[in-house]
């Protein structure tokens, strides 16, 4: 489960800001979020929720807003994704819209084809609706915290949130994992596919070659520009860990990490 927004805790005598203590009692409004075509939720129908579960499977952006804001008018203890990646990116995206500060606890079931997030919170594969409402009702419950990323345009289109943001070789193999998903193939063989296809490309490609061959981009950090050129890789996360074991940023480890690989990448 990811950690609640932040915000002063009564309980402690200097008054300073921290999360409060979740308390199996305190899990009494729970609200579901479920996108029925994710690749789980279609190959395993879930069932119905509990009575006291209040259950939503808006289609499209309204729609989910709409339902978000009900839910943040009546109160929330826990909010349940079920779905995948992409739905996880929707409710996240719309949260300060709705919620607020007052962001409840969130859980995610893995539903979708990678679940990248639901990978790096250690989410049991099968993880089902009643085994997060167990977990969340436990006297301690397991809780993490994981910032999103937030990426914004110069038009009007709206802010999205996410927990990974790729630029270059990231978004051809993002590209390349939807043509694997429509094959057949999913989950960690999916992923291994991929970077198996993307290594090919990288390490034996011309410098033409569309692995190789980068995007132009220009980054600034922390309000400082860096040399401007093409890129074969821009990946900023604040995962401690992604699918298949994969480790470009070195050991798990909290907190914003950033990988930048100047295309064409050396052998």
């Amino acid at each position: 489960m990811l950690r609640r927004a932040r915000h002063p805790d009564p309980a402690r005598p200097d008054g300073a800001e921290g999360v409060d203590p979740v308390l199996a009692g305190e899990m009494t409004r729970i609200g579901v979020v479920r996108n029925p075509q994710s690749h789980g939720n279609r190959i395993r129908p879930p069932g119905p929720a509990p009575e006291d579960v209040r259950l939503v499977e808006p289609i499209g952006r309204e729609a989910l807003k709409a339902a978000l804001d009900d839910f943040a008018r009546t109160g929330l203890d826990l909010l349940v994704i079920d779905g995948g990646d992409g739905t996880v990116r929707d409710v996240i995206s719309l949260l300060p819209h709705t919620f607020g500060e007052a962001t409840p606890l969130l859980a995610v079931l893995p539903s979708g084809k990678t679940n990248v997030l639901a990978i790096d919170l250690g989410t049991a594969e099968g993880w089902r609706l009643e085994d997060a409402l167990r977990a969340a009702r436990q006297q301690n419950p397991t809780i993490k915290s994981r910032p999103p990323l937030r990426v914004s345009w110069a038009d009007d289109k709206p802010c999205l949130q996410g927990f990974f943001f790729g630029v270059g070789a990231p978004v051809k193999a993002t590209n390349l994992a939807q043509r694997v998903h429509k094959v057949g193939f999913f989950h960690n063989f999916a992923v291994a596919l991929t970077i198996g296809a993307a290594a090919l490309g990288a390490l034996f490609g011309g410098s033409r070659d569309e692995w190789r061959a980068g995007v132009p981009a220009r980054l600034t950090l922390d309000g400082e520009a860096q040399a401007e050129g093409d890129r074969f890789a821009v990946i900023v996360t604040a995962l401690k860990r992604l699918p298949f074991g994969l480790k470009p940023f070195g050991a798990p480890r909290e907190g914003l990490k950033l990988l930048d690989v100047d295309a064409p990448p050396r052998r």
